[in-house]
């Protein structure tokens, strides 16, 4: 008997004594149908993957498509402020005496500074620490030891006997050519150490940019020549890189004891050139080319 349309409503019609093969042929027709809705979106989605293919390249990545050059720029300064640090340091029996005699000591080092033109807020106490002093001392009697090794340690304890302070500053001196005037001057006045004299530019972001627009101009001429070598155009600047600047001061590295300085070995702006400060800049440019 041949299942059509009208057969199949017969069956469902009938009481069911042929609905078997009628859901049998319902359910193998909804397979097919499946089957070919699955063909359909899988070709559906391989033709999708295999047009996306046509636009690989098309918008590659500045790394794969750049050129990179770099610049180098400097700029020479002649300093106009002077750095001085300095550190006074006294011991006594008790905390409060230990401070007192440093204070009175920077007390007289701040007015000689005042005296010679420097301002207070050119004063900076970089640090200050009181630390307590201990010797070690014997409590008992004096046991030798007879075998040479292994003796015991001798008895004894640490023993507070004062207080250390140290008060440390850094001084800038802006009229430069009284820096070894006044770096002579603390030493008399009571400086327990005198750790260096730098030689600085007050207005460093101005020499700064000197620098890097020499470093800049460089690399654009580089990449244009690079380009008309290589046949390509620059289209655009897609990373830009400096350095870090270190600028090559002027040092006048003095370490002396404030007692054994005197005033004749004072050092003079005869003896302590200031010189140039040197500033240099290295700058990186990547360019997108096509």
């Amino acid at each position: 008997m041949e299942t059509t349309e009208e057969n199949i409503h017969s069956c469902n019609a009938a009481g069911g004594h042929c609905a078997g093969k009628c859901w049998k042929k319902k359910l193998g027709c909804g397979m097919l149908l499946l089957a070919v809705s699955g063909s359909l979106f899988l070709l559906a989605l391989f033709a999708g993957e295999l047009k996306s293919y046509q636009f690989i390249g098309r918008d590659v990545p500045g790394e794969q498509t750049s050129i990179s050059v770099t610049g180098d720029g400097e700029a020479y300064a002649f300093p106009d402020i002077a750095e001085i640090s300095f550190s006074v340091t006294n011991e006594a029996k008790t905390a409060p005496e230990a401070r007192k005699l440093v204070d009175d000591k920077m007390v007289i080092i701040k007015a000689f500074l005042k005296e010679s033109g420097v301002d207070d807020k050119d004063m900076k106490t970089t640090a200050y620490n009181l630390n307590p002093k201990y010797e070690w001392q014997k409590t008992g009697a004096y046991v030798p030891c007879v075998l040479g090794y292994n003796c015991p340690p001798p008895e004894g304890k640490q023993v507070l006997v004062g207080y250390e302070v140290t008060q440390s500053v850094d001084v800038r001196v802006r009229k430069i050519n009284d820096a070894g005037l006044v770096l002579g001057g603390i030493s008399d006045k009571g400086a327990s150490y005198v750790s260096g004299l730098t030689f600085t530019v007050d207005n460093e972001d101005k020499v700064k940019e000197a620098a890097r627009n020499e470093a800049i101009a460089k690399a654009k001429a580089k990449a244009k020549d690079l380009a008309t070598q290589l046949g390509v155009s620059i289209v655009r600047i897609t990373s830009f890189n400096e350095g870090t600047n270190y600028p090559m001061y002027n040092y006048a590295r003095v370490g002396m004891e404030s007692k054994a300085m005197s005033v004749d070995m004072a050092p003079t702006p005869a003896t302590i050139p200031a010189g140039e400060n040197k500033y240099t800049s290295n700058v990186t440019i990547t360019y997108e080319v096509r």
